[in-house]
């Protein structure tokens, strides 16, 4: 997943439709990646963007990482 997610992230565009990233509905500024793992456990992680920590690099903030339950709250 985060093979992925951070060459995305770098390229200042979309993400890959691959990597199921959308908004938290009711929740502005939060968004859910989910993945699954084969006949491995499922998961879901949310997180938001914070001010840049490096200039010209996002900065990702992880707010919870899991098993789709943690949804229960961004």
């Amino acid at each position: 997943m985060l093979d992925a997610f951070v060459p995305d992230l770098r390229t200042g565009r979309s993400f890959r439709p691959g990597l199921r990233i959308k908004g938290v509905r009711c929740a502005s500024g939060v968004y859910e990646l989910t993945w699954s793992m084969g006949t491995g456990p499922a998961g879901r992680a949310t997180f938001e963007y914070g001010t840049e920590v490096r200039p010209g690099t996002p900065h990702v903030i992880w707010r919870r990482i899991g098993t789709h339950q943690i949804l229960t709250g961004p």
